[in-house]
């Protein structure tokens, strides 16, 4: 799991989602609203949502449509979550069973205490050799 996550506002913007990506070399974000997590963006919603590159052929064009779209419209919600006490097993049957490939973790409360992605669980299984 990655403990240290970056996650958006559910009304930031699929521009600064794109940027965060971009820049931070991430495949998916999770989405809260008032500090309650309400969803995760992933690479793959972001690409659903643009425009293809036959359509707007600007940079500049393709950047202000995506400003144009609040994170909201595009994430998938609700997150599908594990808690933190759950297996690394149980947690790559959900991920298969929801075919994600990624997973918030959560406490008892509910805080967002991580995440873990299928890069965590391969990371995971080639130092158990």
């Amino acid at each position: 799991m990655t403990p240290r996550v970056v996650a958006i506002g559910a009304e930031d913007r699929l521009l600064t989602v794109e940027d965060i990506m971009t820049l931070g070399r991430l495949r998916h974000l999770p989405v809260v609203r008032s500090g309650e997590l309400v969803g995760v963006i992933s690479e793959r919603d972001l690409l659903r949502a643009s425009p293809s590159c036959l359509e707007l052929q600007e940079v500049d064009e393709r950047r202000n449509f995506l400003n144009s779209i609040e994170v909201w419209q595009a994430m998938s919600s609700p997150a599908i979550v594990v808690d933190a006490k759950a297996s690394l097993h149980r947690a790559v049957e959900l991920m298969l069973e929801e075919e994600i490939g990624c997973l918030p973790v959560t406490d008892d409360t509910g805080e967002l205490r991580g995440m873990l992605s299928r890069g965590d669980v391969f990371a995971s299984m080639a130092r158990e050799g």
